[in-house]
């Protein structure tokens, strides 16, 4: 299925008419993405906080940072599917409630096993609301024109919440327990129930068909075991035996699952939508997109700690040249696209942000603030695209499969960012660790359980320094430059990815497609 222009002469449906409140749902519906994405990432700054409180394990502490994205992946499926037959503005506002409930239930967390409780509880609620807020966008807006323009908001919504979730974390932990990161929610969420009551039109499947019980369980054990896989791939080695059994798990799992949902006439999961080449370099750009973006951007926070010194507040303020970026040229892709075509906005955006990654590698050494900040920018603006990414994803689906494009844009995002972590962070620790080697650090007189945590990170380097003595601050010297080597080198793969991704989506993209054409 492609996005094109209907034939001159052909006859189309006429589009219903628009919802009367559709602008003011879409605030509804940005507000409630933009707290989901930043609670993503303010958990970031409050594990130390939270660490030094509850004294996790190392293995509670990995849960508590995996549960959600594991919890989300295996549930977008489900619940975006359930949305299509229950009703997208039903789902979407019991998200609001669990999310919220989640959020208050932290009162009562005394101990890691119950923050990892409340973060999958998390993870249920934000499994519902965020393939909710695509498609009730996809009914909302009937009209293409303004879809472009509304899912442009929507991508501008996810890239500040990326941006601002630090500085929101940073200052509430700099006032308030580390418990202040999650009762935040709770009066977005309270708001967000009532203002969706009153604002959401409701919509749903005309002809869902019977549920599929099977496949959902091949879904959420399918997708559950495969981002297991790839977080410990990344964790542990190509060998680890759970990864590898894990990995299996998923093969056997998601394959049974698109052979099901080929035979199926009412599929829990149309992967028919494939067979658009449109729709596939939509996929694609946010899959690619966010592989580049997990890896690369975690490691410019720790470099801007643990290299440049800043606290967890001022290195939030210093990523907002990426979500200026991005408020920028989100809003203007959709009239771009309709002026040149969504093509060369596709492709150019994800050329833009290969260009900004780059930067880092090849700007003036050694790598500053000033350089960071260009790439920044320009990894902010390509991020433009994603909103005509989205807007040709969500016109390649007809509305009563909409639940369906956006749980496989959504999915791309959770897998492109447990990609990006595995692949793009083991390419760093390789950097990372040939500029430590045993016989370098020996040199320096570190060695021992001392030389190990030194090369398994710049943290563990610079807890080893305090008990060294003179040899301390030559150590964390040598750790601070290979960390920033390893940035510097994911941030060249990174960019590579996205150039190529930038000329196969060229390739792959029909040069007709319009996603402002009313004839969708």
């Amino acid at each position: 299925m492609t996005v094109a222009r209907s034939p001159a002469g052909a006859s189309a449906a006429s589009p219903p008419p628009p919802h009367p409140r559709r602008w003011a749902g879409l605030a509804v519906l940005s507000a409630s993405l933009l707290l989901i994405v930043m609670d993503m990432t303010v958990l970031n700054v409050a594990l130390p906080e939270l660490s030094a409180d509850l004294r996790p394990s190392a293995v509670s502490l990995l849960w508590m940072v995996d549960v959600y994205s594991l919890v989300v992946s295996g549930l977008l499926v489900t619940a975006a599917s359930l949305g299509d037959r229950w009703g997208r503005r039903r789902m979407l506002l019991a998200g609001f409630s669990i999310f919220g409930l989640a959020s208050l239930a932290v009162l009562a967390a005394d101990s890691a096993g119950a923050v990892i409780a409340v973060r999958a509880l998390l993870g249920v609620g934000g499994a519902m609301i965020m393939p909710s807020t695509l498609s009730m966008i996809r009914n909302l807006f009937t009209d293409p024109k303004e879809r472009a323009v509304a899912l442009g908001v929507w991508s501008t919504m996810a890239a500040l919440g990326a941006a601002l979730g630090p500085i929101f974390g940073g200052a509430l932990l700099e006032a308030f327990s580390w418990h202040a990161a999650f009762l935040a929610n709770v009066p977005v969420m309270a708001v967000a129930i009532v203002a969706g009551r009153w604002l959401l039109p409701e919509s749903r499947n005309p002809r869902p068909g019977r549920w599929d019980a099977a496949g959902t369980a091949l879904s959420i054990v399918g997708m559950v075991t495969l981002v297991y896989a790839i977080k410990h791939f990344g964790a542990d080695g190509p060998a680890a035996p759970d990864a590898l059994a894990a990995a299996a798990i998923a093969a056997v799992t998601l394959t049974w699952f698109v052979r099901r949902c080929l035979r199926r006439p009412d599929p829990m999961l149309d992967v028919r939508l494939f067979k658009g080449r449109a729709f596939t370099a939509g996929t694609l750009t946010a899959l690619t997109t966010s592989v580049a973006l997990a890896a690369t951007m975690l490691l410019m926070a720790q470099w801007m700690q643990l290299v440049q010194g800043y606290s967890a507040l001022e290195t939030g303020v210093r990523l907002l040249p990426e979500a200026a970026g991005a408020a920028i040229m989100s809003p203007l892709a959709p009239p771009l696209a309709a002026r040149i075509g969504a093509r060369p906005v596709l492709a150019g955006g994800l050329a833009v942000s290969g260009t900004g990654f780059l930067v880092i590698f090849f700007g003036p050494q050694p790598l500053g603030y000033a350089t960071v900040a260009v790439s920044l920018l320009l990894v902010g603006a390509g991020l433009g695209s994603l909103a005509i990414a989205s807007a040709v994803i969500m016109a390649g689906a007809p509305p009563e499969r909409s639940g369906s494009a956006a749980a496989i844009e959504e999915t791309s995002y959770e897998l492109g960012a447990a990609l990006g972590v595995a692949v793009l962070g083991s390419v760093a620790a390789v950097v990372y660790r040939a500029d430590l080697t045993l016989r370098a650090l020996a040199g320096q007189g570190v060695t021992g359980r001392a030389a190990r945590e030194a090369r398994e990170s710049l943290g563990g380097a610079i807890e080893s320094a305090r008990h060294l003595g003179a040899a301390g601050p030559e150590l964390v010297a040598r750790a601070q430059h290979a960390f920033t080597g390893s940035l510097e080198w994911a941030s060249l793969a990174g960019g590579a990815l996205l150039l190529v991704t930038a000329a196969v989506v060229w390739l792959l993209t029909p040069r007709t497609v319009d996603v402002t054409d009313s004839a969708h």
